[in-house]
């Protein structure tokens, strides 16, 4: 039973550390963000003529695939804006890996 006690703990901690790897990187993220052109219309903490990061963040935050959504959405450069299709600049990267951590940054905040 100990042998039992002691892997469970010892995989919660593993799980809870890699949960943690998954924090953006910041300086990575901002600059994807500013190479495709997204902080002309979008910031940190105020809106501009697009929604604050902030104010994405919270719009999404708690949802299931709410990361997901939003790769899809900066991939294609489409939206719905209050149930209307919106052409949106796409990201001018096709890193996967560069996208998910711009994502993972713009709903950290």
């Amino acid at each position: 039973m100990r042998g039992i006690t002691v892997l469970a703990l010892a995989a919660a901690l593993g799980w809870s550390m890699g949960a943690s790897a998954q924090a953006p990187d910041e300086a990575a993220a901002q600059a994807t963000l500013k190479a495709s052109g997204c902080l002309r219309c979008h910031s940190v903490g105020a809106d501009k003529d697009g929604p604050s990061f902030k104010k994405t963040a919270a719009k999404y935050k708690g949802q299931p695939g709410a990361a997901a959504r939003l790769e899809g959405v900066l991939k294609s450069g489409t939206m719905k804006v209050d149930g209307k299709d919106v052409e949106h600049a796409a990201f001018k990267t096709k890193d996967d890996a560069a996208i998910k951590n711009a994502v993972a940054y713009i709903l950290s905040r």
